[in-house]
């Protein structure tokens, strides 16, 4: 799945811990994803990493409730 490598390389941070939270989320749920959800997950690949990190660790608000749903699922792996 070509999508599927492209987000792979896209969540590949300078942040270890970015690394592999969201390696193991990619591995476990991305493909289970509808198309609103991944849309909400590349804005997240957008942010730059502390900020991301953050919002995975609960420090920061997300800016919608699409993103604090994807959040939880991102925390539930």
């Amino acid at each position: 799945m070509k999508n599927l490598e492209r987000v792979r390389w896209r969540a590949r941070r300078g942040l270890l811990e970015l690394d592999i939270v969201l390696g193991r989320f990619i591995e476990a749920q991305y493909k289970l994803l509808d198309e609103a959800e991944r849309q909400a997950f590349e804005v997240l690949l957008d942010m730059p990493d502390n900020p991301l990190w953050d919002m995975i660790a609960g420090r920061l608000e997300a800016e919608s409730s699409e993103q604090q749903a994807l959040l939880e699922k991102i925390r539930a792996v």
